[in-house]
């Protein structure tokens, strides 16, 4: 037998060596997204040990040490994962929609629909506690996608991802500006706003948590469900077609699923950038362009960033903190620099 017929054909050999890679890029992701919320249940203001973590998890006594992980930094992890998650997955199918690398969830005007119905209910009410937040937060989500959807569906054609994009962008400084009127005229009122439109983890409590996972639970089951036909969407519209993709119902299921997603993150957390811009990036460095592998990775690797950014926000600032929006912009912002500049110098 010569040599060359001992050679594996050189497809099998790049075949397995894929294969190879993304295995372990979930098994990495995993390690690391368990690090993270061991980091986050035992790391803060006040110093925990693993012991008192774990008995505040299965032997609860009510101590004071339990008492900071049962009622405060478990509800911020599980925040954190879901925030995480919701955001990178978003981001992924936006990106993999508009086929444009730089979309995130925000250019839906999820974001601004979300601050903006938050800011009404405040400007009616005179006031409410965080936790109301989370159902106004959610259907100001829903009513700026369904008007992003019909202001780019209008006039002739259909919905293309650029006109749902400049649809989107527009709806978003128009709620924006008014959003800011509103704080302006009544800044006392608004007041208790300023925190949760930084993005923050801090009013994350479990029955918060137990309203939103829901969204969060049909999004992911969305997105799982179209990721595969959005393999076909990146090769072009006319091919996509071709190959049997019915390009409406791929578009609209990832639209909703982003909303979902998007909204039940901003509901939680407030407005946090980066994440959906940034993570499905690194997963597509990590495992490559097939849609279904980047969502799996994002699902373990976006709750990574949260979860250390709100670490970071505790324990950087004495007696108080910074909101997990800031970190997560001063983390991802030179990581993403980083990655443009390794991407660039390895095409040129």
């Amino acid at each position: 037998m010569t040599t060359a017929q001992r050679r594996p054909p050189a497809g099998d050999a790049g075949t397995r060596h894929t294969g190879g890679r993304r295995t372990l890029g979930l098994v990495l992701g995993a390690c690391a997204l368990a690090g993270a919320c061991w980091l986050s249940l035992v790391a803060g203001s006040a110093d925990v040990s693993l012991s008192a973590v774990w008995r505040a998890l299965t032997d609860f006594d009510g101590s004071y040490d339990q008492t900071i992980v049962r009622e405060t930094r478990l509800p911020r992890t599980v925040a954190g994962l879901l925030v995480g998650l919701a955001l990178g997955v978003a981001g992924t199918l936006i990106q993999a929609v508009t086929r444009n690398p730089l979309a995130d969830p925000g250019i839906l005007g999820v974001n601004a629909g979300s601050a903006f119905f938050v800011a009404l209910a405040l400007a009616v009410s005179g006031g409410m506690s965080i936790a109301g937040y989370v159902w106004f937060a959610l259907l100001g989500a829903l009513v700026a996608t369904c008007a992003v959807y019909v202001i780019a569906a209008a006039g002739r054609g259909p919905a293309s991802p650029e006109r749902l994009v400049l649809s989107g962008v527009a709806l978003a400084a128009v709620l924006s500006g008014i959003v800011t009127g509103f704080v302006l005229l009544d800044p006392e009122t608004f007041d208790r706003m300023r925190f949760w439109s930084a993005g923050s983890l801090s009013a994350a409590d479990l029955p918060m948590l137990g309203t939103v996972l829901p969204f969060v639970a049909a999004g992911l089951l969305l997105a799982a469900l179209v990721a595969r036909p959005l393999n076909a969407v990146a090769l072009g519209e006319e091919l996509a077609g071709a190959l049997g993709a019915n390009l409406t119902l791929v578009r609209a299921g990832a639209v909703v699923a982003v909303t979902l997603l998007a909204g039940g993150a901003t509901a939680i957390a407030g407005p946090v950038g980066f994440v959906g811009l940034m993570m499905p990036h690194v997963a597509r460095w990590i495992v490559g362009p097939d849609q279904r592998w980047i969502v799996a990775v994002s699902v373990l690797l976006s709750p990574v960033l949260v979860l250390t950014a709100d670490v970071l926000g505790r324990v950087l600032v004495g007696s108080g903190e910074v909101p997990v929006g800031v970190v997560v912009a001063f983390v991802g912002a030179p990581v993403l620099v980083g990655m443009v500049r390794r991407r660039r110098a390895s095409t040129s």
